[in-house]
């Protein structure tokens, strides 16, 4: 009896353990992610890689501010995935092996739970204690730029001029970089004074079409015409995607 008892109970344990999962999922952490999506939350190389991004464009921003009167000189950042993370998206969709959709989108950003990549913020801080005027170039839409704005609030991420994509129109960001520096972005540096040109001194982004006059054919043409990147391009690593897709 005691050996069948013994055999019985042993037999349960394996049943029970075959029917149980050998890595139980966290639904705040899951592990059936895509290998970009775990990179990019989990890797050093990321965390460094954004790092070094700011830093490279902090030291170029100091360097080519040196000398200019406050307010003469901009920077253009794009928002996601360059200034606030949308991982948290990402890996709610992925680990139900959904991608994007509008719908699941407006949803996230009505949630305001984006969050800044490592480095951001100081960048930010800096470039207006250097006197800096810092213009957000997204491709959000018009109708999503108070959810945004208040999200940049939250985590104190400052800022002068937001310039989102108005409703209806095209996704090309080179309109609003003109106006950035024809001043007119950012209207007078006064009340009631004119507007007057300011010299863009770098750009920040996840996706080569946050800089001006690029695009995924630019690759095809040579490494002469990444000559700015490394100067006052800069480039934060975004494998999750883009328009590369």
């Amino acid at each position: 009896m005691a050996r069948r008892a013994t055999l019985w109970i042993a037999a349960v344990l394996l049943a029970g353990c075959a029917s149980a999962p050998a890595n139980p999922s966290n639904p705040s952490n899951p592990s059936n992610l895509s290998n970009d999506l775990k990179w990019t939350r989990d890797s050093a190389e990321y965390h460094a890689l954004v790092l070094q991004a700011y830093r490279d464009a902090l030291e170029h921003v100091e360097r080519a501010s040196a000398g200019r009167a406050r307010g003469t000189w901009a920077v253009s950042l794009d928002a996601d995935e360059t200034i606030i993370s949308n991982l948290r998206y990402q890996i709610e969709r992925g680990s139900q092996g959904m991608g994007f959709t509008t719908d699941s989108w407006n949803a996230w950003v009505k949630r305001r739970e984006a969050t800044p990549l490592p480095g951001a913020a100081a960048f930010l801080t800096r470039v207006r204690d250097l006197g800096g005027r810092i213009a957000i170039v997204t491709n959000r839409l018009g109708s999503e730029c108070a959810d945004t704005e208040a999200v940049f609030q939250t985590h104190a991420l400052v800022y002068d001029v937001m310039l989102c994509r108005p409703d209806g129109t095209p996704s090309d960001k080179n309109p609003r970089f003109a106006s950035i520096a024809s001043g007119q972005a950012f209207g007078g540096r006064a009340p009631n004074t004119p507007v007057e040109p300011v010299e863009v001194v770098a750009f920040v982004g996840d996706n080569i079409l946050d800089f001006p006059h690029l695009s995924q054919a630019s690759r095809a043409q040579g490494d002469a015409a990444f000559a700015d990147f490394g100067v006052r391009f800069f480039i934060v690593p975004n494998p999750m995607y883009g328009s590369w897709q």
